[in-house]
């Protein structure tokens, strides 16, 4: 299985983010990639490329220009308006505000942000770029014959929405990588999302569209962020209904009670005609992770990984959560096992 992983992620590197009413270190930090590309090749996957140079052809097919645009200018605004911090959103448009977008960068952090933990620092553009390209680069490695490949993404991409950044994601990835292989050839694509937090980004994306299939196993969003999005009773809009599917658990929830969701859904993704899984690998469902409630063990990925690849058809693995602890790494490796066979 090849490996796409870019040295540009270091880019990225925020010196704060607001939790628990504090500005803390972040918990998504280039250590992470770190750790998992260590414990990969450890593993064994030791074909491992760096990133074609895409442009943003197909991030517009997924993405507002507006909001591709703000990225791309943000940080030179927020220096040029003479504020000295990282960007962080302060003013949002809640229920029952105007509709129109601002011209200030404050504004334009409000209106294009959807949870407010997210700064905004030097490089978060161009590491962002450098995520989509890797998870590009990974799809194209697909549609063109692979079984398998890994996209080493940092920044993570599942929590972007159309015209939104925010839970540590400016572009997505996933999303973008499923487009791809939509236009390299295939008719249906599924993102089987199975990080501890829901994909709002991700089903906010394709909510309407019935060509792509979207699964999230996640925290119920009564008790775990993003909280607005996730819940059993979304399924789709529009030409998108039906092809969406939450499953939505309690805290302390286990392998055995994981898994079952986990088979379910790719009942339903093989139902659905799915020519390729984009899985959207989050290892915060960890028992150990600190920002999360599940109790999944280190061997669990292994077989979350082969389940994934019995579905008999290609895997493109896009790297999403897992924090804090060193066994993120060894997580990541095992799945990456159980999808190799």
């Amino acid at each position: 299985m090849r490996v796409i992983f870019s040295e540009d992620h270091k880019l990225r590197n925020a010196r704060s983010e607001l939790y628990g009413g504090e500005l803390v270190p972040p918990f998504e930090a280039p250590f992470r990639a770190e750790w998992i590309l260590a414990a990969a090749k450890d593993a064994g996957f030791t074909d491992i490329a760096a990133p074609d140079q895409y442009g943003l052809e197909t991030a517009l097919k997924v993405h507002d220009a507006g909001y591709l645009s703000f990225l791309e200018t943000a940080w030179d605004q927020w220096k040029a308006a003479g504020y000295k911090g990282e960007a962080i959103a302060t003013s949002f448009p809640v229920r029952r505000t105007s509709p129109r977008i601002p011209t200030q960068i404050d504004g334009l952090l409000g209106y294009y942000c959807n949870a407010a933990e997210t700064a905004i620092s030097p490089g978060t553009w161009e590491a962002a770029l450098s995520s989509m390209r890797t998870a590009l680069t990974a799809a194209d490695i697909v549609a063109d014959g692979a079984k398998a490949a890994f996209a080493l993404c940092r920044p993570p991409g599942h929590h972007a929405g159309i015209d939104s950044f925010g839970g540590y994601c400016f572009i997505n990835n996933a999303a973008v990588a499923a487009q791809r292989l939509l236009d390299k050839g295939a008719r249906k694509v599924a993102i089987l999302d199975v990080d501890f937090h829901h994909g709002n980004g991700t089903q906010d994306i394709f909510y309407e569209r019935g060509d792509v299939y979207f699964a999230s196993l996640h925290g119920d969003p009564a008790e775990a962020f993003p909280h607005f999005l996730g819940y059993a009773e979304e399924t789709g809009k529009g030409a998108g209904a039906g092809t969406t599917q939450n499953y939505p658990m309690a805290p302390g929830t286990p392998y055995s009670v994981w898994e079952a969701a986990l088979l379910d859904a790719l009942k339903r993704i093989a139902a659905f005609g799915a020519e390729a899984i984009v899985l959207s690998l989050g290892v915060d469902t960890f028992e150990k992770d600190p920002i999360s409630f599940f109790k999944l063990t280190s061997p669990d990925y292994v077989t979350m990984g082969r389940a994934v690849a019995a579905s008999g058809v290609p895997v493109l693995v896009v790297m999403e959560g897992g924090y804090g602890v060193p066994e993120i790494g060894l997580n990541v490796a095992n799945t990456l096992k159980g999808v190799a066979g």
